[in-house]
């Protein structure tokens, strides 16, 4: 597994090409296409993988998240924080340190 650069507020944050995704109900499953490794998703972290198959700030990320879900904003930023880093190091999401202008 690639450490992929540490994921801020600030980071832009997009679903990687090399995968390929299916919703199953309120869960996602992802193959990587690269390693050929499946990765499951809960109805959580399903929903942040709907929002960053476009680039979005991961600021952007924990905020949608908070907004519709039932959680204490600080645990959702570390939570969407780590999913994302998580997703990142399996080479399943692109990170930019900076929006692109």
């Amino acid at each position: 597994m690639n450490v992929a650069p540490a994921i801020s507020g600030t980071s832009v944050v997009v679903a990687a090409k090399d995968q390929v995704s299916s919703d199953l109900g309120d869960e996602a499953a992802i193959l990587n296409l690269k390693n050929e490794t499946y990765y499951g998703l809960n109805s959580a972290a399903a929903r942040v993988w709907q929002l960053i198959r476009t680039p979005r700030t991961a600021r952007e990320v924990w905020e949608a998240v908070a907004a519709e879900y039932d959680v204490e904003p600080g645990r959702c930023e570390r939570d969407v924080l780590a999913l994302l880093q998580k997703l990142a190091d399996a080479g399943l999401v692109d990170v930019a340190n900076e929006r692109p202008r």
